[in-house]
């Protein structure tokens, strides 16, 4: 039945014709007489196809046959006129001549009145196709060693060809030739090129006569055509109307077969086993479902639902809404969490917004952004059920997470103080103003504080200052640092609840711990020193402090010293650092080793088992489980695992550095467009001047920085939240609980 119904869509399709998307309302059948259905319009599509392919083929010979006759006409008239001129002079030569007719050339003797009758010089008429006269002409010249003339013309109308329903581009030939067995090579050339060959007859009223007749016939096949072709196009609309309602009818009713062939059937009990994952909170509503089924189907078998114990590891399901669905697919597409494993996509909701607007902060640009996820948000009842291009299936698709980005965009840009890169004094005046009155019209210098810092965000005043950029640069740069390091220490915090769960104790001891030390003692520290020289307002260089804790950690610090103890406390927080690397490394193989030791210590006894029972062969037997422990593969495993996080700890805190980097690039961007662009234009008196920069400063705001700075800002949030966050604690080598459902069939399932 899928395989008819597919025949039928192609049959539509090739027709020309669409599927009717709303299907007409008529009362439901059952299967079997759909399938009665389904066949009687098959055999019915087929014997008319069978009779208008056979309808086409004498049309179109007839066609081409009319064609023939006309260029073949051309062709004999032409010959005919043309030796008139020499039909004296070669009468002369064959009466003085009396071996004329041994050197005469092919055509001397065709334009002879009497000889070329005993000569037998012939001629053969067809068409071919376009393509293949070049190779056609040169087979026949070979075949015949150049003993024959070669006329072609190309033909006035195009042939219909039935099998690709695809017009060609035909050619009418004429090849004139002497001898019997050049003939035979002839057609046997005709027929390995595909050529169709028709009779000319000489006689002029012959052909004016087959000409009539064939043009008469052609008209009668015409209307036959149209009449047949009229009648499929009816009985195809009519199976369109009610063709997609059939189709899920079929792909339900094969979902369902191909579902039930995944049951054991018990021949003694005489019933079906099936067994599959549900959730938990599903329990009540499977055990309801089934007890209506049984009910219904009248059965006197009740179904037994029984919950039972299994070896392999549960699919993955989460619970989620149109809210949260996109966010949870940004973690899926780095690896589906194990069964129970803390998943990311709690966190992700609000971190991954607040990433990209640390790197976007703009609040003219948020407010843009804001205004197309609503667009989106308010119309995505009408957008749900049309069929999308892909770009704007993910845009839809991920109209929420559009909406938090625009407003952490907002929100960064008003810390930023960024309108479409344009300082405003929101908040109150700022807090610094001009040493006296010969500074009004300088704003880079002169400038001293007079009150209270600004209240929210960074002072308009910075803007235009000659420290503008090296303030900004070192505010972005720690805070990217900043919040590196606190999303680092999360991800390792995540792993401590994700092996306090699992009750795995050597990964809180020997992963946790070790990880957590290492970290803070060096960029932890690192994040105290900022904010200790933020809140005390002291010049000490943060570079010469990390640099010389490595190279001299004795060495007195002199001016950037920011707090009592601070050279112990360096020299404490080193030793701490170095020794979480081999208490990360060494430790864990060995207790492993040890436990494995104890456990399996004089256990070589296999299980006993019957003649009617094969331990080899149960795919869930204890003795499969039972692993060998290899020492070298898990201390090499650790090794890796813990260089990779020492190595990590460093390039993924460098890695942070993006914020700062594309925060800073954003900002230029839209300072460069606002002043090089849309301020010089409007320089200009000129409306047409004025009108064509504002046009280009639009152009760059929505092509630039609204489409290419967002997706370069979003792919730079994906990378720091797949490596740099969920390496800390996500395995992500799970796999999907995928369960029946009608709505997750579509068209090209089979």
């Amino acid at each position: 039945m899928s395989r008819k119904l597919r025949f039928f869509k192609d049959q539509i399709h090739k027709a020309g014709l669409l599927p009717s998307p709303h299907p007409a309302s008529q009362p439901d059948i059952e299967l079997e007489e759909l399938e009665m259905q389904l066949a009687e319009h098959e055999h019915e599509l087929i014997e008319m196809n069978s009779n208008t392919e056979k309808l086409q083929q004498t049309y179109n010979e007839l066609l081409e046959f009319k064609m023939v006759l006309q260029k073949a006409s051309d062709f004999l008239v032409s010959s005919r006129s043309n030796s008139t001129v020499q039909e004296r002079e070669m009468v002369e030569n064959v009466y003085s001549n009396d071996d004329y007719a041994d050197t005469a050339s092919l055509l001397e003797q065709e334009m002879q009145p009497g000889p070329s009758v005993q000569s037998g010089v012939r001629f053969v008429s067809g068409i071919i196709c376009k393509s293949k006269v070049l190779t056609f002409e040169r087979m026949l010249f070979r075949a015949t060693r150049g003993n024959m003339f070669f006329n072609q013309a190309a033909a006035d109308d195009q042939i219909l060809d039935p099998s690709s329903n695809e017009m060609v581009e035909k050619t009418v030939f004429v090849v004139f030739f002497s001898g019997e067995q050049a003939r035979t090579k002839i057609l046997k050339i005709c027929e390995a090129f595909g050529a169709n060959c028709y009779p000319v007859p000489e006689d002029v009223t012959k052909r004016m006569q087959i000409t009539r007749e064939v043009s008469s016939r052609l008209s009668e096949l015409e209307t036959t055509l149209d009449a047949g072709t009229r009648h499929r196009d009816k009985a195809l609309t009519s199976i369109g109307f009610q063709l997609v309602k059939w189709m899920n009818m079929v792909g339900r009713e094969k979902a369902v077969y191909d579902t039930l062939n995944m049951l054991n059937f018990d021949v003694t009990k005489k019933c079906l086993v099936g067994e599959g994952w549900c959730p938990i909170f599903a329990k009540t509503k499977i055990q309801e479902a089934l007890q209506r089924a049984t009910f219904d189907s009248n059965s006197q078998v009740g179904i037994i639902f029984h919950v039972m114990d299994a070896v392999e590891s549960p699919p993955t399901y989460f619970r989620t809404n149109r809210f949260t669905s996109a966010f949870q697919e940004i973690v899926d597409a780095y690896g589906v969490a194990n069964y129970q494993e803390a998943n990311p996509a709690v966190y992700t909701v609000v971190t991954f917004p607040f990433l990209f607007a640390v790197m976007f902060g703009d609040w003219g640009h948020g407010i843009c952004l804001l205004l197309g996820a609503l667009v989106l948000i308010a119309r995505e009842r009408k957008l749900g059920t049309q069929k999308l291009g892909s770009f704007m299936e993910m845009l839809f698709g991920g109209r929420y997470v559009l909406l938090l980005m625009s407003i952490f965009s907002i929100y960064c840009g008003l810390i930023y103080n960024e309108f479409f890169s344009v300082p405003f004094h929101i908040f109150g005046e700022s807090a610094y103003k001009c040493r006296d009155s010969s500074c009004s019209d300088a704003r880079s210098i002169g400038l001293i504080k007079s009150r209270d810092p600004y209240p929210f965000g960074v002072d308009p005043s910075w803007r235009g200052s000659r420290t503008e950029l090296p303030f900004l640069n070192s505010l972005k740069m720690k805070l990217s640092i900043l919040l590196g390091v606190v999303q680092m220490n999360l991800g390792i915090i995540l792993s401590y609840f994700n092996a306090r769960f699992f009750g795995n104790s050597l990964d809180i001891k020997y992963q946790f711990v070790p990880q957590m030390i290492f970290l803070n003692c060096l960029f932890g520290y690192l994040s105290l020193l900022i904010v200790i020289k933020w809140c005390s307002g002291s010049q000490a260089d943060l570079y010469h402090v990390m640099i010389y804790m490595f190279l001299s950690p004795f060495e007195d610090l002199g001016e950037n010293k920011l707090f009592w103890g601070q050279g112990v406390l360096q020299v404490i927080l080193l030793l701490c650092a170095v020794v979480a690397v081999p208490w990360m490394l060494f430790p864990k193989p060995f207790i492993l080793k040890r436990l494995h030791t104890e456990r399996f210590q004089g256990r070589t006894y296999g299980l006993l088992g019957t003649s009617d029972m094969k331990i080899d062969d149960e795919p869930d037997s204890a003795r499969q489980h039972q692993e060998d422990f290899n020492f070298s593969e898990e201390f090499v495993h650790q090794m890796i695992h813990s260089i990779e996080f020492v190595l990590g700890a460093v390039s993924n805190t460098a890695s942070y550095l993006r914020l700062w980097a594309l925060s800073l690039a954003h900002s230029e961007l839209s300072t460069v467009f606002y002043e090089k662009v849309l301020l010089l234009a409007w320089g200009y008196e000129n409306i047409i001047i004025r009108l064509v920069g504002l046009a280009v400063f639009a152009f760059a705001t929505a092509f630039i920085l609204l489409m290419m700075e967002t997706l370069s800002a979003f792919l730079h949030a994906l990378r720091l939240h797949w490596v740099e966050f969920q390496n800390k604690f996500y395995h992500g080598d799970g796999y999907k609980f995928r369960p029946f459902s009608f709505a997750s069939l579509t068209d090209d399932d089979d």
